[in-house]
């Protein structure tokens, strides 16, 4: 509104002179008609352009043009606008047309010389710049933009006379310093930009900047000796430099002392200049190349855990380093730790499931595997073990379900859809629906006839449900065969067990006392043991083993009944 009434002054103005001096000729007249008009879109164009209405100031500032093509003002207006939309061409044209009109206006010249530097025309900018020194020089601003248009173009010597003369108008300065110290060791001239460095330390003896340049070069150069004088000075005024530790660590670490690189890199983790991804290549870095794990590895973890509590790294690393150490139960509860902030990253989560399934909690399986479905509802073994877990928690039509449903997902695996197949078998085994339990089995060994694992608990589940005992035995035997005669206990276990079904106590007593001298620790090895021993006639050598069965946590709902009445019942699962 203000702009408006200006404008409505400025026309008042001039309308009065057109009266007061009503003796113009005819052309003058229509002259400032045009004039009116011109000095509309002007403004107009200056409203638009403090509204940032870029291209409506674009369109009133071009009409301008059409109305007066010499007013430089107009083509530097446009300049500045096509740059603001990134139009360089359209930019550099208006602001040549401007400096055309008012060559001695210094500020279209700078525009010309910075506009070409920034679009990567540095001859073009060089010849701009001369022009700015020739009429100032010692402007600092320009000579620098100088110098770094002819170090652009390779014009090294030329440029360190420029960056001398900028160092006459300001002095040493550590960018300066360094800026001359890179273009002495581009151009082979090492002593003179060491010098240059050493006259900057004079009066900075603490910049880091200075120091970190000399610990680049001599790094860059392999001269580590040299290199790790520096190191040790930068760190010393700079502490909170944790690149610098980190280096200094690596430099330790390659003269065989421990002690100090881990030192240098307890100092380099506590720096908040170090990201999470350096940390953890340096973790990496450690785990691929040592095979037992230092305590001061874990003081590395904690100190990353500790800065980074919300990044799923720390806890995963964290996790590897305790599996390797065999601290499995720490490590489930670390890749657990990194799920909490993460449920995306899928080898996480195969971590979390196979430790789960090894320490038997099939419980927490059932549900994190259905959790890591909803994330990845097409990989077959997370499938395979959620259906492994529902069969264990007696859940047979879900897990009959979940087994179907993951077998879509097989591609060219016959093993993998093997083990399927087994898993299906267990669950109708558990229903109580034998005949597709035995299906489900053939089908496996059909895929993979050599599995001595699928022939062993195919043979145990029909002997636990009393049926084809003769193919049980031949089932077990060809799996005890297919190892080498090795005494696997679970193996050893299912022949005792099927020749107990069989009422052959003697020959399985046998093999059950192989079973449990193999894995004393056992609980279902040991309560056949007692079995096998009750039916022979051996009372108190069977309440032994089920003792101890029960102390080791048989699941057999009927064993306390055995303890009690000394006798031996159908195992209740």
């Amino acid at each position: 509104m203000i702009g408006k009434l200006v404008l409505v002054a400025i026309l008042l103005v001039v309308a009065s002179c057109g009266v007061l001096k009503n003796k113009k000729s005819e052309k003058e007249t229509v002259f400032s008609v045009a004039d009116y008009a011109y000095i509309e879109a002007f403004h107009e164009g200056l409203r638009l352009k403090a509204r940032r209405e870029v291209s409506g100031a674009i369109a009133a500032f071009e009409h301008c043009l059409t109305l007066k093509q010499d007013d430089d003002a107009v083509y530097y207006a446009l300049s500045q606008l096509y740059l603001q939309k990134n139009n360089l061409v359209k930019s550099a044209e208006y602001i040549q047309q401007a400096a055309k009109i008012d060559q001695k206006n210094i500020w279209y010249t700078q525009e010309l010389a910075y506009m070409f530097a920034e679009s990567g025309k540095f001859t073009n900018a060089t010849i701009y710049f001369e022009k700015l020194l020739t009429h100032s020089p010692q402007n600092v601003e320009w000579l620098y933009g100088y110098a770094e248009c002819l170090m652009q173009t390779g014009k090294i010597p030329e440029a360190i006379k420029i960056l001398d003369k900028t160092e006459d108008q300001v002095g040493v300065y550590p960018e300066l310093s360094i800026q001359k110290f890179q273009l002495y060791v581009q151009n082979k001239q090492l002593e003179k930009g060491i010098a240059e460095i050493e006259k900057a330390q004079k009066i900075y003896p603490d910049d880091k900047q200075l120091i970190a340049t000399m610990v680049d070069y001599y790094l860059q150069t392999g001269k580590e000796d040299k290199a790790v004088s520096f190191l040790q000075e930068l760190v010393r005024v700079s502490p909170e430099n944790g690149r610098a530790h980190i280096a200094l660590a690596d430099f330790h670490r390659k003269k065989g002392n421990k002690i100090e690189a881990y030192k240098s890199l307890k100092n380099g983790f506590k720096c908040d200049d170090l990201d999470i991804d350096t940390k953890m290549k340096v973790l990496l870095s450690i785990y691929e190349t040592t095979r037992k794990t230092d305590a001061e590895v874990y003081e590395l973890i904690q100190l990353l855990l500790d800065k980074h509590p919300d990044n799923p790294k720390g806890y995963s690393i964290h996790g590897d380093f305790l599996l390797r150490d065999d601290r499995q139960n720490e490590a489930l509860k670390a890749y657990q730790s990194a799920l909490k902030h993460t449920k995306t990253q899928y080898p996480i989560w195969n971590q979390v499931l196979l430790l789960l399934y090894q320490s038997s909690d099939f419980e927490t399986l059932f549900a994190e595997s259905n959790t890591c479905l909803e994330y990845f509802p097409t990989i077959p073994t997370v499938y395979l073990l959620n259906g492994v877990s529902a069969i264990h928690l007696k859940l047979y039509d879900n897990a009959i379900r979940v087994l179907e449903a993951g077998m879509d997902y097989i591609i060219n695996d016959k093993k993998l859809e093997a083990e399927f197949f087994g898993q299906l078998g267990d669950a109708y085994f558990g229903k109580k629906q034998a005949e597709k339990g035995k299906d489900s089995y053939q089908k496996a060994l059909g895929l993979d006839p050599t599995s001595s694992l699928l022939k062993n608990n195919f043979s145990y589940r029909l002997a636990l449900a009393k049926m084809d005992l003769t193919q049980a035995l031949k089932l077990i035997n060809d799996a005890l065969e297919s190892n080498g005669g090795l005494p696997i206990p679970h193996y050893l276990d299912t022949k005792g067990f099927v020749l107990f079904q069989m009422g052959e106590y003697k020959s399985a007593l046998q093999f059950l006392l192989s079973a449990v001298e193999n894995d004393p620790n056992d609980s279902s090895n040991i309560e056949h043991l007692g079995d096998a021993y009750i039916q022979l006639g051996e009372v108190d050598k069977a309440l032994e083993c089920w003792g101890k069965a029960k102390q080791l946590g048989s699941k057999n709902k009927v064993l306390d009944k055995k303890i009690d009445k000394k006798n031996y019942y159908e195992p209740v699962y």
